[in-house]
């Protein structure tokens, strides 16, 4: 069947609950419903400490097919996830759903334990690494469920995900489960996306690799929705947490865009006293920030807040008094590990409070300007960030789409073609985040306004923006670039590609 949006989704995806077609970004949503734990409180005396994993797996009662699930604070350095499901493949246990925020290059091992049976289900809102290319090659007998962050945490606590047993990656914990990402020698920053988990799941177990006298101060996720706490030598490399650049770019290309994506938010009109942003940690985006941090210096202006995944970029800027707080649902480089630390204004928030399009306001609703990047653009600016051009996954949209639906201004920023093939182009090969929700594109041939903000088009070019049809952007793309040529696939779903709201705005194949 058709979406609204014109792609093909099937009727029924083996492995998968009913598929609900994308209706629109702003459509009619399912009402959200939350979902409470039955938990048995500990008498005084009892003592969560247990010895280690296997102990903790017993403790829980983890059988075949149930669901666990993993944060990525620690991203390319995290050891939980591969220590857990070693842990579970030597007690034998089969089918286990694994409910994880994001998936890593560390986290290949999952791939023997997909060929074993031991894994036998994957969600998460981001893949990159060996895994990516083993999911469309077959290796999942049912399809993995890509998400947004918002959709992620709608979907925990609305129940459309069960999560048997959360496993919480926790820097700093007591005895009694109060946790921390802000101490000892694997400090993450915040445990944004570690709160939904806790507070849903039927068990919790928090690996911690410094335990700390009680109580744990401050503390990210509290003792009432911790039941186990296991110390382990260590829970992953710290410095894993700034995979990919986080520095602004240097190139020359990269700098044209920039600059020109700052022009455009200069003419925008929301520039200004009280003016809220987030930026991705790319090169163009940091680059961006730069630019807007010159502009608001020159022009006295005082910002309300920033957020998202936080930078060294924006703690320097909340530093310089540029905004008022930051609101960090997970540190990207050591620098904001430290701002989190050390500022109270640098304030953390869970996936939900972020970006669950079915709570009372996600705080992406009150985003005046959000920058993102794209794997390609389209003609209707539908956006992919999931797949590559060999139809290979190679990330997910994380909080792409959840932020472009909430913004005032959804930017994205991308050079005409990268790896030889064209970027811009007439259809994208997976939709992450529907152009219905992105207001702008910028290269480096010039800028296209989405046609359905004619106000906001003619405000550009009022203020000297040179405007430019997204075919002249997709025909510069073509000229320097090779055309792309679909990768042979089969009629197998290989993943689902999940709205904010649950519904399916399109699916990855496998290849052939």
């Amino acid at each position: 069947m058709l979406n609204s949006i014109g792609r093909q989704v099937p009727e029924h995806i083996p492995g998968y609950r009913v598929v609900k077609p994308y209706l629109g970004a702003y459509g009619a949503p399912d009402g959200q419903v939350q979902i409470r734990r039955t938990v048995s409180g500990p008498k005084p005396e009892a003592s969560k400490l247990l010895p280690d994993v296997a102990a903790a797996i017993d403790a829980c009662g983890l059988k075949d097919g149930d669901t666990i699930s993993f944060h990525h604070h620690l991203r390319n350095g995290d050891h939980v996830m591969n220590r857990v499901l070693a842990e579970i493949a030597r007690r034998g246990l089969r089918d286990i759903r694994v409910a994880a925020s994001s998936f890593f290059p560390v986290h290949a091992p999952i791939i023997e334990h997909i060929a074993s049976g031991v894994v036998g289900g994957l969600s998460a809102t981001y893949i990159s690494g060996p895994l990516g290319e083993a999911l469309v090659r077959g290796a999942l007998r049912e399809p993995v469920i890509m998400m947004t962050h918002g959709g992620r945490a709608r979907a925990i606590e609305s129940g459309d995900i069960t999560v048997d047993v959360a496993f919480i990656a926790a820097p700093a914990a007591d005895a009694s489960g109060n946790l921390n990402g802000v101490q000892g020698p694997s400090a993450c920053g915040t445990l944004g996306y570690g709160m939904v988990d806790a507070r849903f799941a039927r068990r919790v177990v928090a690996i911690t690799d410094h335990l700390v006298p009680y109580p744990a101060s401050p503390a990210d996720i509290t003792q009432d929705l911790v039941d186990f706490v296991v110390r382990v030598d260590r829970i992953g490399d710290p410095q894993g947490i700034a995979s990919g650049t986080t520095r602004a770019t240097q190139d020359p290309v990269g700098l044209a865009i920039a600059h020109r994506t700052a022009q455009v938010v200069a003419a925008s009109g929301l520039l200004k006293e009280g003016f809220s942003f987030q930026t991705g940690a790319g090169g163009i985006s940091l680059a961006v920030a730069d630019e807007l941090r010159q502009i608001m210096v020159e022009r006295g202006i005082r910002g309300s807040f920033a957020s998202g995944g936080i930078t060294g970029y924006l703690v320097d800027m909340f530093e310089a008094g540029l905004f008022r707080s930051l609101f960090d649902v997970q540190c990207f480089d050591l620098k904001a590990v430290d701002s989190y630390r050390r500022n109270v204004d640098h304030q953390c928030m869970s996936a939900s409070l972020y970006a669950n399009p079915h709570t009372c306001g996600p705080v992406v609703n009150n985003l005046d300007v959000v920058i993102l990047g794209a794997a390609e653009v389209d003609r209707d600016f539908h956006v992919n960030v999931t797949t590559g051009t060999d139809g290979v996954i190679l990330g997910g949209s994380g909080g792409h789409a959840d932020t472009a639906a909430g913004a005032k201004l959804a930017i994205v920023t991308t050079k005409l073609k990268g790896g030889g093939f064209a970027k811009v182009v007439d259809q994208v090969t997976t939709v992450t985040t529907p152009g219905e929700t992105v207001d702008v594109l910028v290269t480096e041939a010039g800028v296209a306004v989405n046609p359905l903000r004619g106000e906001l088009r003619e405000r550009l070019i009022g203020h000297g923006v040179e405007v430019l049809e997204i075919d002249a952007l997709i025909a510069a793309a073509r000229a320097e670039a090779g055309l792309r040529r679909p990768p042979p696939q089969t009629d197998r779903v290989a993943a689902v590609v999940e709205y904010r709201d649950g519904s399916v705005i399109d699916v990855v194949r496998t290849l052939a």
